[in-house]
Order: structure tokens, then sequence, then C-alpha cells
């Protein structure tokens, strides 16, 4: 037996490439798909559809409707398709909304991950392009009565912030009422905001970002100075953030973001 040589190696393997194709037009239907459909889709005959289609029967992969004879993805797809989004890393894919945030806002954008004592860590960000900046810091704890990414950690899970609430800022709220009616509508809008609660000339907005299962898995935030970040400019902050939010969490639920 004699080695592949290089250029053997590189060589696509007609056989893969057509079972690839039957597989994707499977993807790519609405319904059920018969043998006669996916040869017409594909290009490949309908004998050759045939056999591929027992093989990857066989493997699991596709799966077969006992009365109508039609075709579906297998179950088996779907352990592949976690397999690979289990190996996503969530920093890897927020790094470009990170910096698209920050082109957008002319903020800094950050990316942060609830952690244990009603506190969410800063994983990654995106530093403001301008001179005035808000710095982040990989690593730090939010705190979660007075802050944007605080408050919604807050609203997305069952953690709670013991009393007495520190006070920061003449802002910052202190009242554990009044912390409750603030993460619930926070909860109720999808977004929190901290208006001069950590810092006095800091305001920052944040919103959550969810795994397919709709538990938190991380919490997009643009914060900046005082004076840039106002009203307006935080209504327009949240909208980016938002569609941020939804693209992220399309990459990991396997889909796409509906137009």
């Amino acid at each position: 037996m004699t080695a592949d040589s290089p250029s053997d190696r590189g060589r696509p393997v007609a056989a893969v490439q057509r079972a690839i194709a039957v597989l994707e037009t499977l993807a790519a239907a609405d319904t059920d798909v018969g043998t006669n459909e996916i040869a017409r889709r594909t290009g490949i005959n309908a004998s050759s559809v045939s056999r591929l289609l027992a093989t990857l029967g066989r493997a699991e992969l596709v799966a077969q409707d006992a009365d109508t004879g039609r075709y579906r993805l297998g179950l088996r797809m779907l352990r592949f398709g976690t397999a690979v989004l289990s190996r996503l890393d969530l920093r890897d894919v927020a790094r470009p909304h990170l910096q698209a945030l920050s082109s957008a806002t002319g903020e800094t954008a950050t990316l942060s991950m609830a952690g244990g004592g009603g506190e969410a860590l800063t994983v990654d960000f995106v530093q403001s392009p301008s001179s005035v900046q808000s710095v982040a810091r990989v690593g730090r704890p939010s705190v979660a009565h007075a802050t944007a990414v605080g408050k919604v950690m807050l609203a997305c899970t069952d953690q709670q912030v013991a009393a007495p609430l520190e006070r920061y800022t003449d802002a910052t709220i202190v009242d554990p009422a009044q912390l409750r009616a603030e993460v619930e509508r926070t909860r109720a809008r999808e977004w929190g905001e901290a208006v001069g609660e950590r810092e006095v000339d800091l305001h920052a907005v944040a919103v959550p970002v969810h795994a397919a299962d709709g538990a938190l898995l991380a919490i997009l935030g643009v914060q900046g100075p005082a004076g840039r970040l106002t009203a307006s400019a935080r209504r327009d902050a949240v909208a980016h953030l938002t569609d941020a939010a939804r693209q992220i969490e399309a990459t990991f639920a396997g889909g796409s973001v509906p137009a």
C-alpha cells in the first residue's frame, strides 16, 4: 500500500461531498423530503441518493418517516451541534459585537458574566475611542445595586443583595424596597441603567444575553461619562445592545437573527 501523495490528500472525496449535499438539503427544508426531491435539489441521481440516505440512516444522521418514506435530519445531528456550541468561547463570539458597540456609541463596551455573592464579573471589554473614557478592567466585579450590569444580573437570576446597601454616591439606591422595584423594572423592560450611582460622573446601560434555555448567559453593557451618555444617548445605546445580544443568542442557538 502506498501513501497518499500531497495532491491526493487535498482532493475532495466525492462521496463525502454528495453526503454533505444531502444533509444540507434536509437542513434547509421546512418539511420532510422524499428521495426524488433530494435528487432534484442536489443534482445527484436518485439511486445514489437512496444509497446515501441508507448509509446516513444507519449512522442516525437522517431519519425516515415510516408512513411517508420521506426523510429529515436525525437526532444524532443534534448531538454534533451541541458539541460545537459547547466549544464556542463566549468572548470570541462577543468580541466583534463589543467592537461594533464601542464604535457605534463612542463609549466603552463590556461583557460580563454572573458570579456568586450578588456580583457579575467583567470578562472582556473594548475601550472607548474618545480621549475622555470610562475605564473597564477584566475581573472587576460589579456592584449589583449600583451598576447597570448588576441590576440586569439581579433581574435575571435568583441572587439577592444583603442589606444594608452601601452608598457610593447620592444617587445610589440604598432602600431595599426601592431596589426591588428597580430590579422589577429592569426585568420588565429587559435592560438596566445606572445614572451616577457607583461613580458620580459615570452612566451606564446593560442588557441580558440569554442561553437557549432562557438562563442568563452574559450581560452586555455600555458605560461612559455623564456628559456624553445622556438619557437620549442611553436609549440609543440600548437599541445597539439589544441587537448585539440577539445576534449572540442566535449564534449559541445555532440559528440566525430574523431580518
